[in-house]
């Protein structure tokens, strides 16, 4: 239940990435267009997101040992 609930905060915050500022929008995500095609890699966006989201659970983790 809790993965299935994880996916589900994850799908519905794919969707509103658009609305959220800076995300997609970093210098180093990379953003290729072609005649009907696009290819994107959100390389700073990603990195960002895994320190913010080791941060927090670390952070978690050391308010539980308390």
């Amino acid at each position: 239940m809790v993965v299935g609930g994880l996916l589900l905060v994850f799908g519905f915050a794919l969707t509103m990435t658009d609305r959220i500022p800076l995300i997609g929008r970093l210098p180093g995500d990379i953003t290729i267009r072609g005649d009907g095609w696009a290819v994107y890699a959100p390389l700073a966006t990603s990195i960002l997101l895994s320190i913010v989201l080791t941060l927090g659970i670390g952070v978690v983790s050391w308010l539980s040992r308390r």
